[in-house]
């Protein structure tokens, strides 16, 4: 990952900041990339460009253990009265990285029982953290801050603002965020940026694989819907019961067939399926016909897909709908996807979709 190289690459030529912001789409690794960076800086065995991963400072960060490794993230109060802080949450906290290291926020918030709650980084929090940072260091060594979800701080983070500038010797700052826009301009501009790109759909793919979390035909499907986030794959995972691509393939057999009959069950059947695996067909779709016009336009290139997938693309990229016809479909897609999330009456938005898909493969418009 270009990332973590560069990060490596700064800590060896002693030109590491001391204030660091993460920034990632939600499912990208913000998270996970912290806790390595936090276990690389402690490791007492570094190997180059990488934690040795056996030593104490390692094992005791891969806990979320060690002494010189202070936690801030999102937190809520369970007494009245009583204002939130995270060292309340700490060994809750543990567990939900070790379960779900790229888990959201909302998951952590589910974890800890908030039902509506808001979370939050208070003020007593940022002078708790300023207190703790002042401290010697317990082993003698670093101290880091790992604060997840800096956009939690509100006005309060204003509290940091001198201990980002001048901070303690030897102390290093991480913040990880999904949304660099919701934190503070005065923080953003006090800390040095490393944004993570979305993860490759074959990164994405053997992971799924490796964890036995689906089989490899649905993994290749999840993992180029996904959008480059782990999280949306487990997520679609947990949604999509089948191997789609037969339906896709019987789907558009139906459309050039002009078979009325069949388009009519076709929606029948698929508006008896949840929203989730309802719009998960649709994404599916959209990747295909994305993938549809790649091969039209660059037919030299290879198609990233299982053959059976890719063979259908190269009859459908060489079929006698237009470019602009495949980008109509994808349009027409995309609208009942954002419909259907927002509880459109699931069956009306799929016949009407088919008919208007129908069109596009007989060359005809129709507005619905």
């Amino acid at each position: 990952m270009a990332a973590k190289e560069g990060l490596v690459r700064m800590w060896s030529g002693n030109l590491f900041p001391h204030a660091l912001l993460i920034t990632g789409s939600e499912g990208t690794g913000g998270l996970p990339m912290a806790l390595a960076l936090a276990q690389y800086i402690f490791c007492e065995q570094k190997t180059g460009n990488d934690s040795c991963g056996i030593c104490a400072g390692c094992s005791k960060v891969a806990r979320l253990e060690h002494a010189d490794l202070h936690l801030s993230f999102p937190s809520i109060s369970h007494k009245s009265g009583h204002k939130p802080m995270s060292r309340d949450h700490i060994q809750e906290f543990r567990e939900f990285v070790k379960q779900t290291p790229y888990g959201t926020t909302y998951d952590w918030l589910q974890f800890i029982s908030a039902e509506n709650k808001q979370g939050n980084i208070t003020a007593d929090e940022c002078r708790e953290i300023i207190e703790t940072l002042y401290l010697k260091s317990y082993e003698g060594g670093k101290k880091v801050l790992l604060m997840w979800r800096p956009e939690y701080l509100g006005k309060e983070g204003n509290i940091l603002l001198k201990l980002i500038e001048e901070p303690p010797a030897d102390t290093i700052m991480i913040f990880v965020a999904e949304n660099r826009d919701d934190i503070l301009a005065t923080i953003r501009s006090r800390t040095q940026e490393v944004r993570l790109t979305p993860i490759p759909a074959t990164e994405i793919a053997n992971a799924l694989i490796e964890r036995s979390v689906t089989d490899a035909v649905r993994a290749s499907q999840i993992a180029h819907i996904a959008l480059g986030s782990y999280t949306e794959a487990l997520r679609l995972c947990r949604h999509s019961e089948n191997d789609l691509f037969p339906e896709v393939r019987n789907l558009f057999n139906i459309l050039f067939t002009n078979n009325g009959v069949a388009i009519s069950k076709f929606a029948d059947e698929w508006s008896k399926a949840g929203r989730e695996q309802q719009k998960n067909l649709l994404q599916y779709i959209i990747h295909l016909l994305e993938h549809t016009i790649r091969a039209r336009y660059a037919p030299t290139l290879p198609v990233a897909l299982q053959d059976a997938e890719a063979t259908f693309v190269k009859k459908l990229a060489a079929s006698r709908i237009s470019f602009d016809g495949l980008k109509e479909m994808t349009e027409i897609l995309t609208d009942t996807a954002y419909f259907i999330e927002r509880n459109a009456h699931g069956k009306t938005q799929l016949h009407a979709m088919l008919i208007r898909l129908h069109h596009v493969v007989l060359g005809t418009r129709i507005d619905i």
